[in-house]
């Protein structure tokens, strides 16, 4: 069974290979207008806060190990103190302002939704089962001609609506771009922009979108019991896109989408920005593993504009799907968030009547209650465990690199911070009470190793990975590798005109328990660390590199 192995709020992990125009990615958060330089932490709380210590947003450790979100993790921005622990308030509708600086290519205008002259309602879930048919969700490789068939009317009836209808596919579109582009400022901070992405309500917010899409596209059909479908790219038989979203003649098809990543073509859930080279066998393997890791993709292409393409619902109905699978996993360690801040937090959709609806959190985190479910499908990665590719480190002793790694370029950092523009190894020291025999192990608490001072520009591609006790040559260890612990990824994230400043800081966590076990290292005094930049070198600095115990 897979283990916590990443530390997330909407967790830095991998991308998929995107089959958006551009490069996948990752980043609801709040972010700094341009002008300063805004630090992105999870570090706040009611009172000052120890700066040292893992705070308690911290706590979704493995959400994305086994099964939340994936890409720059660990990030919720240290707002002033005064509201760093306060609920994020249900944004107004008459602030909303046009996205920024989107690329060249972008026929967007406003990612804003339809005004309403009428006041939200609260949401309220079905009184009962009779009221609302529970929905089952199939998985899109397996779906029959007949649902096809009806998923195409329904889409088609969605599209055939006037763009000022709050249900229109191009409305339901522009809700992903107005919360995920900036679109709106956080009720009192007008300084701030409204980001969904690598934080603790990354999850349940795409819950609440896919929940109101699904409805509406239901009542457009007049079937109660329509439920959208799911992409398992975690199986090996559903790693390439779905044969219903390749249909040129459908309303499913996007012609926007990358073309190499079409079918016969696997996802590559280690993208890199490069077309892999191995063989469809060694690809399955090495996603199996990567998923047993770092269970989950974020969004395909722009954030702007990935609601315009239907396949983006089936991916993140997959990543909602994650989240079940994950609270499966172990029912008594993976348990949602008490937090009132989080449980509280809220957001406005249109429903199938179309009304303005508020739903908080608190609301979302029982399928049950919302009516639907997830056809059974398997989940053979919770048994691809990474395996060891290089000889045991012994990281206390000798030269940190060797004669093959200085000519490979790698270096050594001596001190930080440090521009990661080429493979950079650290010792890090491990804390005395995390040292431990095998045995002891299995009891131990969890053990993170923090990138800390992550600092790239928000409209630039940056990914690295991050190795464990990799030996001599990080090169040797692929994709399924037990030495890689995890990766960043920063997907270009532009936003409104008067926003100035562009720089970000952030901070990976990463959990290291049976990475250290399967490795032998529980006993060490220290690992040694490798950051090795796949896109992006030069344009990313690292503060710090440090080991902590999770309390």
């Amino acid at each position: 069974m897979a283990s916590l192995s990443q530390l997330i709020t909407r967790p830095a992990t991998f991308s998929l290979s995107s089959p958006s125009p551009s490069s996948p990615g990752a980043s609801f958060c709040l972010k700094p207008r341009r002008g300063a330089v805004g630090r992105v932490s999870c570090t706040s709380s009611p009172a000052e806060p120890d700066a040292s210590r893992l705070d308690r947003r911290d706590v979704l450790l493995g959400l994305g190990a086994a099964g939340a979100s994936a890409t720059a993790a660990g990030i919720l921005l240290s707002f002033p103190r005064r509201a760093g622990a306060d609920p994020v308030a249900t944004p107004d509708i008459s602030s909303c302002g046009p996205p920024d600086q989107l690329p060249p290519s972008a026929n967007v205008l406003t990612c804003c939704p339809p005004p309403s002259s009428a006041s939200p309602v609260d949401f309220a879930p079905p009184a009962n089962a009779s009221s609302s048919p529970l929905r089952t969700r199939p998985a899109a490789h397996s779906a029959g001609a007949d649902y096809v068939a009806k998923f195409n009317r329904a889409i088609a009836a969605m599209k055939a609506l006037p763009a000022d209808d709050p249900r229109s596919f191009a409305a339901q579109a522009s809700v992903h771009c107005a919360y995920c582009d900036g679109s709106y400022s956080p009720d009192g901070f007008p300084g701030l922009d409204l980001q969904v992405h690598n934080s603790w309500l990354f999850m349940p917010f795409h819950r609440c979108y896919l929940y109101f899409f699904e409805r509406i596209l239901g009542s457009l059909i007049g079937d109660p019991t329509f439920a959208i479908p799911f992409w398992n790219w975690d199986a090996p038989d559903a790693m390439s896109m779905p044969a219903m979203y390749t249909d040129q003649s459908s309303p499913l098809f996007d012609p926007r989408r990358n073309g190499r990543h079409v079918p016969p073509k696997l996802i590559d859930l280690d993208y890199n920005g490069r077309e892999p080279r191995f063989t469809d066998n060694q690809q399955v393997d090495h996603n199996l593993r990567v998923m047993y890791r770092q269970p989950a993709g974020e969004d395909m292409g722009n954030f702007y504009s990935a609601g315009r393409d239907p396949l983006f619902y089936a991916h993140h109905a997959n990543i909602d799907r994650m989240w079940a699978v994950w609270k499966g996993l172990d029912p008594r360690r993976h348990t949602d968030l008490t937090d009132p801040d989080w449980l509280d937090a809220s957001f406005l959709f249109y429903d199938e009547d179309p009304k303005l609806v508020r739903i908080r959190v608190r609301d979302v985190l029982d399928m049950d209650r919302l009516r639907y479910r997830y056809q059974d499908v398997p989940t053979p990665w919770t048994s691809a465990r990474p395996v060891v590719t290089t000889q045991r480190v012994r990281s206390a002793t000798s030269s940190l690199l060797t004669p093959t790694a200085r000519a490979a370029g790698a270096k050594e950092a001596a001190r930080f911070p440090v521009t990661l523009d080429s493979p950079t190894r650290v010792t890090v020291k491990r804390p005395v009470s995390a040292r431990r025999s095998r045995a002891e192990s299995k009891l131990a608490k969890e053990e993170v190793l923090i990138i800390d001072g992550i600092q790239v520009d928000m409209d630039v591609a940056v990914k690295f990975d991050v190795f464990v006790n990799a030996g001599e040559d990080h090169a040797a260890v692929g994709p399924g590798g037990r030495e890689l612990a995890g990766s960043f990824v920063n997907v270009p994230h532009r936003h409104k005109h008067d926003k100035r400043g562009r720089a970000i800081k952030t901070t990976l966590r990463l959990a290291l328990n049976e990475q250290l076990e399967d490795l032998g290292a529980e006993g060490d005094d220290s690992v040694v660390v490798t950051l090795v930049p796949r896109q992006g070198k030069g344009k990313v600095k690292i503060g710090s590199v440090k080991i902590e115990i999770m309390d």
